[in-house]
């Protein structure tokens, strides 16, 4: 058997069919595409960057939303380059194993970043609501540990899943998936076998991930707003709910947009519409998730100006230095 070849069926690769109805317009998206992922690594390699640097930003918030920056790239980078390629490609295939690999990174980063958000909300909850404990309650030891488990809360439930579509008889070779990346919903839709227990397998995780860390995100938001209605301060109310409101916002597109794909007992039924509503949690959320969460923070805003400015005079310092150098040696 060649390698990366399924046992079933002797499938070696698959063709990923993109955006069919849009190719005639083939040059544009892949301009509009690398430009948005061009956008969204340098958003999120910046949060990462200063939020590792500048010890002002050494906090439980500022550390999950390096960790939440580091999953957004990850995750992007798991479906865009690939999709990219394919934008100039004739053939547009993607191996079997390569496909077996972006559903499982797929997966296990989208899950990984929901049981994230959930803490990151609960940590909100906990520094407005109970500010006196907050520093026990979400010490270093307890934050690393609890993004530990948001990474293997994505790593381990999503392996049985993956084994048992690679696994799977697949019916065509070159069969032709509906999708511009390999999910979930596309691939069974190609299986010549019922497929109907690994759906409703599929259905019971991703309403345990998605279902259980929307509600403790929306509990922990909801406490947040009465104890911002308790703000005596007007302009504090505002400023309070202007945060809330751009949070929500992010948290709405990406829950939204997840529970319309995945939470429904079957999935290879509405492939047609799938990539439509992949393109907010791909590209959409991760673009906006560093200018909502981060950019518009004025600690992380003045900790980029002294890091640009520390960049800056480094490199002004090394030019002179190299220019003295030169002028020694003409002389």
């Amino acid at each position: 058997m060649a390698p990366g070849e399924n046992q079933s069926s002797g499938v070696t690769e698959f063709i990923l069919a993109g955006f069919p109805n849009l190719n005639s317009t083939k040059t544009e998206l892949f301009s509009v595409f690398l430009l948005v992922y061009l956008l969204i690594l340098t958003g999120n390699m910046l949060i990462v960057g200063v939020v590792g640097a500048d010890t002002r930003l050494q906090t439980p918030m500022y550390f999950f939303l390096g960790n939440l920056s580091c999953l957004e790239i990850l995750l992007t980078s798991v479906i865009i380059p690939k999709m990219l390629s394919n934008f100039l490609s004739r053939q547009r295939t993607i191996s079997f194993a390569a496909c077996i690999i972006q559903f499982y990174f797929y997966f296990f980063l989208g899950a990984s970043e929901f049981l994230l958000l959930a803490v990151m909300s609960v940590d909100r909850y906990l520094a407005v609501c109970h500010p006196l404990h907050y520093p026990l309650l979400m010490n270093g030891a307890v934050c690393s540990w609890v993004v530990l488990a948001c990474w293997m809360g994505g790593l381990f439930p999503v392996l049985g899943p993956t084994v048992a579509v690679a696994l799977l008889p697949f019916c065509e070779q070159d069969a032709v998936v509906q999708h511009f990346f390999c999910d979930s919903g596309p691939l069974l839709r190609l299986a010549c076998t019922d497929t109907k227990k690994l759906e409703e397998t599929d259905f019971v995780l991703a309403s345990l991930v998605i279902v259980s860390s929307l509600m403790i995100t929306a509990v922990s938001y909801g406490h947040i707003v009465l104890a911002v209605l308790r703000i005596p301060s007007v302009s504090g109310r505002q400023k309070a709910f202007s945060t809330c409101t751009s949070h929500l916002i992010v948290v709405t597109l990406f829950y939204g947009s997840a529970i319309f794909l995945y939470v429904r007992p079957s999935q290879s039924g509405f492939v047609d519409t799938n990539w439509a509503v992949t393109v907010v949690t791909t590209f959409v959320t991760p673009l906006l998730n560093p200018f909502i969460y981060a950019l518009r923070n004025e600690c992380v805003k003045e900790a980029l100006k002294d890091m640009f400015r520390k960049v800056g005079a480094d490199f002004l310092g090394d030019l002179l230095l190299v220019k003295s150098f030169n002028r020694k040696t003409v002389k």
